[in-house]
């Protein structure tokens, strides 16, 4: 599957790097990949700094899988790795589903192939469309399995190199690397809602890498690969990985519940900054402007304000007069990552405290959370 999402501004488009085709013919407009020795690739890398590519390939892809996925009549490849010696695979939840927010469906059937050629059925145990991810189980009977350690993504920094494996365009077992060329964007999940906190590389992502795992110099996990940005449907240096730490949390629903729920206020918001500060002579310096408020959600019940009317300024239409959020309990917010990454922390039917500047005025506002709908 190539999923093609829409960049504004520009003529680029975000590919979930998954499955290969489940059909489709822009599969086959796609550019060939230029072969090149693996210890070519390496070799001006090495060891240098306690990065070692050969060990982490030597020591990590005994653990990542392939994944492939039955829909109907149609097929999918994509990539995964193993969690655990209990037979949890973790993927992206688009190798293993088709369609978008309440359009999502799961395949028929998924196998897992491992590095030795084993090839075994697997249950998917849950998906998340808002982080893009799946958590899958087989049989371990007759199976070496090779779990792979996890990291820490809140301690990755730009320039940290980094290691993808997976199978792009159905070459399995393939290394690639590169650094963590900028952590914390913004990428579209399988909803209305944006993943936030990912971890942006140049090591070469491709459709079949989705779900493959994004390796530190520790030799840990720290995200797993994702989509990538580009305009010839090849890997150009901009590729994604969803942080291990949303991974994680993920998982751990999938794996009691079935299903991941989050946290949902119901408000869109623009990140100030002095000049925009200046121009509407706003009261604060650092926060979020509510410039909507859902109405009936939440932050709509508690009371909190959205801006009304529309001022173009610096080429951008700006919502007047809504109210500045500060803080969400103990996390101050500076933007809107910030005030998605604080309301992730809460459970739906939870109760936050959210500081909001109206006017001359500092307040706290108890909003009780909602349950994140999916979206179309």
């Amino acid at each position: 599957m190539t999923r093609r999402l829409a960049v504004a501004g520009a003529f680029v488009a975000l590919l979930v790097a998954g499955c290969g085709d489940k059909g489709s013919s822009t599969a086959s407009k796609e550019p060939s990949p230029t072969a090149s020795s693996r210890d070519e690739v390496v070799a001006s890398i090495g060891s240098e700094g306690g990065f070692d590519a050969q060990k982490i390939y030597r020591d990590e892809a005994p653990g990542v899988v392939t994944v492939l996925s039955q829909f109907g009549s149609e097929g999918g490849e994509g990539s995964g790795f193993v969690l655990n010696g209990d037979g949890e695979i973790v993927t992206n939840a688009h190798v293993v589903t088709t369609g978008e927010g309440n359009a999502i469906k799961r395949a028929s059937a998924v196998y897992v192939e491992f590095a030795d050629g084993n090839r075994v059925g697997a249950k998917v145990l849950g998906h998340d469309p808002n982080a893009d991810v799946a958590l899958l189980r087989v049989d371990t009977k007759g199976l070496t399995l090779k779990p792979l350690p996890l990291g820490d993504s809140e301690k990755v920094v730009v320039g940290e190199p980094v290691a993808a494996i997976g199978s792009p365009f159905g070459q399995q077992q393939s290394l690639s690397v590169g650094i963590v060329s900028a952590i914390d964007r913004s990428v579209a999940s399988l909803t209305q809602f944006a993943i936030s906190g990912a971890i942006q590389t140049d090591a070469a992502i491709n459709p079949g890498n989705s779900g493959g795992p994004l390796v530190g110099s520790d030799g840990r996990v720290i995200g797993i690969n994702q989509q990538i940005q580009s305009k010839s449907g090849g890997g150009e240096g901009v590729g994604f990985a969803v942080p291990i730490d949303v991974v994680k949390r993920s998982v751990g629903q999938l794996r009691d519940e079935g299903r991941a729920r989050y946290a949902y206020l119901g408000v869109s918001s623009v990140p100030l900054y002095p000049q925009l500060v200046d121009h509407f002579g706003l009261k604060v310096e650092k926060g979020v402007w509510v410039q909507e408020v859902t109405p009936g959600g939440p932050a709509a019940r508690a009371g909190l304000r959205g801006g009304s009317g529309r001022e173009v300024f610096q080429g951008v239409p700006f919502a007047r007069g809504g109210d500045v959020i500060t803080k969400v309990g103990d996390d101050a917010i500076t933007n809107s990552d910030d005030l998605s990454s604080a309301i992730s922390r809460f459970k739906p039917g939870q109760t936050a405290d959210v500081e909001i500047h109206r006017g001359g005025d500092t307040q706290t506002i108890k909003v009780k959370l909602d349950e994140r709908p999916l979206g179309g």
